[in-house]
């Protein structure tokens, strides 16, 4: 391979491929452009790409974590096409689309194949829309879908407050179950048509029929785990790893890991989550649905600097991108916390809290990943800690 070395930052050194002279075996032809949405793994072939992952993963242990032995971390597999159920999409001279790698500019996100082809068409539809009616106020859309897509809205940005009938017609011509909006520096949205809502049943969540056919609702603000193919997964195996209560479940987001539990017969679950989005639809998802799951709408510094007492039973984080800050392992290990369930999205913050975590009395167990963005670099995390 010839590459041409374009910056170094201490002990890194970035460069772009001029020409492959003699490729991998597991290397594999690109269709399209693979900075469009971040897809670094575009080229590889997707068993490698697993494997490659596993190889960071224990690499980033070491390094950080100072810790040794996870050589193999498996990582459950993913279709590789039609996975994604919500994303933001940018508004560009042609229309909607995701943002090429390290830029402002905006790329064809249905040549990525990350979101249903029928997904594409109702962006493509909105996006000339847009440019028809040569409307600059939109800032982003952010889109999001159920596990079956038979429910598809969106959340529009707006730069300022406009009037809403154009936009209320998009229900209709392009097939959408609800939009909302809301204006930039303000955290209020409006309904404009629809349902701002989509819901899965519990009992596809959580491959469990006895959840009956109660549902999980979910805004398109709101964080939710992105792929329709590994999120029953994922909940699976953070259910296995939570076998008695009382259990708190910090950094809810909208209620998937304590509605699951509930629907399992756990008892007794605190669900801590401040985004407002998202604690909206917890507790539509948990009021007068799972009496056992009780809601607190604040901060998770907040709420373990105000307990003084012991935390019994287990304990799940699924925290954002940065992790645990030093408040919350410090809290978790003062308050006696003596089973933790960890679910990550950055391996970097995830080894960095292992080895707080450890320094504070911790010992981690099993390692699981997910492989919930095939083709790009991201991985998720799921590991049990103990005193």
């Amino acid at each position: 391979m010839n590459a041409r070395i374009d910056r170094e930052r201490r002990d890194v050194v970035h460069a772009t491929v001029i020409d492959v002279v003699e490729p991998d075996p597991d290397r594999r032809s690109v269709d399209g452009d693979p900075t469009c949405g971040g897809q670094v793994y575009l080229h590889i072939c997707y068993d490698r790409q697993r494997r490659l992952k596993s190889e960071v993963i224990a690499d980033t242990l070491r390094r950080i974590a100072h810790v040794q032995g996870f050589g193999s971390v498996p990582v459950a597999s993913s279709a590789e096409h039609g996975y994604r159920m919500r994303a933001r999409l940018h508004v560009g001279p042609s229309g909607l689309g995701f943002l090429r790698e390290g830029t402002h500019a905006v790329c064809d996100a249905a040549q990525t194949k990350q979101l249903l082809p029928e997904t594409d068409q109702v962006v493509t539809q909105i996006g000339q829309r847009l440019i028809r009616s040569n409307d600059r106020s939109v800032l982003y859309i952010d889109i999001a879908e159920n596990i079956d897509a038979d429910q598809r809205v969106l959340h529009i940005r707006l730069r300022h407050r406009r009037a809403t009938e154009a936009v209320a017609a998009w229900a209709t011509a392009c097939a959408l179950s609800g939009i909302a909006h809301s204006t930039r520096g303000s955290k209020l949205a409006q309904v404009v048509s629809g349902r701002p809502t989509v819901s899965d049943r519990v009992s596809a969540l959580t491959r469990d029929a006895g959840a009956g056919d109660k549902r999980l609702q979910r805004h398109a603000r709101s964080f939710f785990q992105g792929n329709r193919y590994l999120v029953p997964t994922l909940v699976s195996a953070v259910c296995r790893r939570v076998t008695a209560g009382p259990v708190l479940d910090l950094y809810a987001g909208v209620g998937l890991f304590a509605v699951a539990l509930a629907s399992h017969g756990l008892e007794a679950i605190t669900a801590v989550e401040h985004d407002v989005s998202a604690r909206t639809d917890l507790e539509a998802n948990t009021t007068g649905v799972w009496p056992q799951i009780s809601v607190v709408g604040t901060s998770v510094e907040e709420f373990l600097v105000r307990r003084s007492d012991a935390i019994a039973g287990t304990v799940i984080v699924d925290p954002p991108r940065t992790g645990l800050s030093p408040t919350v392992v410090e809290r978790l290990s003062v308050r006696g916390v003596s089973h933790v369930v960890y679910v990550s999205c950055d391996v970097a913050t995830f080894s960095r809290d292992v080895r707080r975590l450890r320094e504070a009395g911790y010992e981690v167990g099993e390692i699981e990943a997910f492989d919930m963005f095939p083709n790009t670099a991201h991985i998720e995390l799921l590991a049990t800690f103990r005193r």
